[in-house]
């Protein structure tokens, strides 16, 4: 099987008074790993890259990759807005010896498809370090199209994409569109299980940092063919899969695991809100539901 595949959890940044926790960092890694993660992915969108300094970004990746140690791949998250600030991140993220990086479209400033091309090529071209492409329209308000990724999966070092547009079909364009060995992982909970049916090779996701043991099995069966069991483990998780994003992420997840005592606190930085009222009332529902607290 691939280096890369499975359930990639998209790693939480834990802060205590506002200061990147350590401690907490390396004790969410090991409850990964023991739980059956296939791999981690601090500083994306779920790590609040937008809000962590660039001293600390390369902090969180260097710990990440030390207290991992190679038992799992490492998909660093060094995506920006500014192609020179990516190359900086990437850079920083191969010394680190990450396996890999996530290389987010660029967000706010709105790039052609060319544009895009040429972001990307610059990065690889940059820096020779295997590169995950990252398309979340939602986020970034530009849909990198399926034509572009094919190509830019022609760049030897361009591997694969995190594809979070939520769209099947265009899901499945990459996939025939690029080559054989061109790895797609989902960037939706909720889209991981058919993904892997119609061709990709896992998730980046956002509920393995609170239930890593059952997404990791859902990939694994799904990945072996073994629709019934994926289909059960997808259907237990599929609400608390929504519920992860009934506020920005990561606000659900990180009070989640702050509920599990994995986590001392759970608050975001600002301009993200602390979660109260209704909305927690649902993600204690559903946490208890299937056994997490």
């Amino acid at each position: 099987m691939e280096k890369f595949h499975g359930a990639l959890v998209a790693l939480v940044t834990p802060f205590i008074d506002g200061r990147l926790d350590e401690q907490g960092l390396i004790d969410l890694i090991e409850f990964q790993i023991a739980g059956g993660t296939h791999g981690i992915v601090p500083c994306g969108t779920t790590g609040e890259s937008a809000t962590i300094g660039f001293d600390e970004h390369k902090r969180v990746i260097d710990l990440t990759v030390k207290t991992v140690g190679g038992r799992v791949p490492v998909i660093a998250g060094t995506g920006a807005n500014n192609t020179m600030e990516a190359i900086e991140l990437t850079e920083s993220a191969k010394q680190s010896g990450a396996d890999a990086v996530l290389s987010v479209v660029p967000y706010y400033n709105k790039p052609s498809q060319e544009g895009l091309y040429l972001h990307f090529r610059e990065i690889a071209e940059q820096v020779d370090v295997p590169m995950f492409l990252y398309n979340v329209p939602g986020r970034t308000v530009v849909n990198m199209l399926p034509e572009t990724v094919a190509r830019l999966a022609e760049i030897d070092n361009i591997i694969g994409i995190k594809e979070a547009s939520g769209s099947l079909e265009q899901i499945s364009d990459v996939i025939r569109h690029c080559p054989k060995d061109f790895i797609v992982l989902s960037g939706d909970d909720f889209t991981s299980m058919p993904t892997v049916f119609i061709g990709g090779k896992g998730v980046i996701s956002v509920i393995s940092n609170v239930y890593p043991q059952g997404m990791s099995s859902m990939m694994e069966a799904a990945l072996a063919g073994d629709i019934k069991k994926a289909g059960e483990l997808h259907y237990k998780m599929f609400e608390l899969m929504k519920l992860m994003f009934i506020e920005p992420n990561p606000v659900p997840a990180k009070k989640a695991l702050e509920l599990m005592g994995r986590i001392k606190s759970g608050l975001p930085r600002l301009p993200l809100a602390p979660m109260g009222g209704a909305n927690l009332e649902k993600l204690q529902a559903a946490m208890r539901n299937i056994g997490l607290i």
